[in-house]
């Protein structure tokens, strides 16, 4: 029997490997940690041939995408925007359980090679999400208690950010206090992966990544271009690590009492809530 359960498990990987994914979680986060109140909403993809996977972005990628053919500034200033803590790309290649993290650091792409998955503690605790079986597991992972449900009706251990080392797909996610949420929302074949990563990239230790990321501050320094359309009322804005956004001009002086530099600059800084703490 157990023989004839590891052939069909082996036959539904080779099967899933035959395909490309694109499952999309919707990414629930607190980046502020003295406001627990405020809480930001994105959506992140996991494209896996069932060999490897790209974690990254949804807006960000259309975006980068779109423009990548038409290079059309104007028309990526009036796109949909992304949290501009979700800039990073993350590569999981099963095979070697490598890891890569890619980032932008003031205009200049970084890579860091990471090998510390979590370690799952998997609990009898069962529940259906979404038509899905999924079953419990918990894990202590870079400062935070990590509570993750994972599914084997998808024969892949991934799941979003680095969250991988199950017996099966991680449905959903997310750290004790709840700063952190991922939850699965759509599962679709794809006919290609995601293609956007850096042709070269600064190799860089995960523990000097993360002194370089805790010290930076937001100054004048990190801004590429500005452009203002006086007509809508708004202007735009693109960082040197590629991030582009759109403000509002008269909420940009209403929110900041008149001080439209500190008012941006605060919106433009990054969480002060990592999802890794230490």
């Amino acid at each position: 029997m157990k023989k004839v359960l590891k052939t069909i498990f082996l036959l539904s990987i080779s099967l899933f490997s035959a395909q490309n994914y694109r499952f999309v979680y919707e990414y629930k986060m607190k980046p502020d940690i003295t406001k627990k109140d405020s809480v930001v909403t994105d959506y992140m993809n996991l494209d896996s041939d069932g060999k490897k996977s790209y974690f990254y972005n949804a807006v960000k990628y259309e975006r980068d995408s779109v423009y990548r053919l038409d290079r059309n500034y104007s028309a990526l200033l009036k796109n949909k925007s992304y949290d501009r803590n979700l800039n990073y790309t993350i590569e999981k290649e099963y095979s070697g359980k490598k890891l890569n993290l890619y980032d932008n650091f003031k205009g200049i792409n970084l890579v860091i090679e990471d090998h510390d998955i979590p370690k799952w503690k998997v609990q009898k605790e069962f529940i259906e999400i979404n038509g899905m079986n999924c079953q419990k597991a918990i894990a202590d992972y870079r400062g935070r208690k990590w509570q993750a449900w994972f599914s084997k009706d998808y024969p892949i251990s991934d799941g979003p950010y680095k969250f991988s080392g199950l017996p099966g797909l991680v449905v959903k996610v997310n750290d004790i206090e709840n700063n952190h949420s991922f939850s699965l929302i759509q599962v679709k074949k794809i006919k290609s992966m995601f293609d956007l990563l850096p042709k070269s990239s600064k190799k860089m230790k995960d523990g000097e990544y993360k002194k370089l990321i805790a010290g930076y501050t937001f100054g004048p320094d990190d801004i590429e271009s500005l452009n203002m359309d006086s007509k809508a009322g708004t202007m735009g804005i693109q960082l040197k690590d590629g991030y582009i956004t759109r403000f509002n001009m008269n909420e940009l002086k209403k929110s900041g009492k008149g001080n439209i530099d500190a008012e941006m600059a605060k919106r433009l800084m990054k969480s002060n809530n990592p999802i890794e703490q230490n």
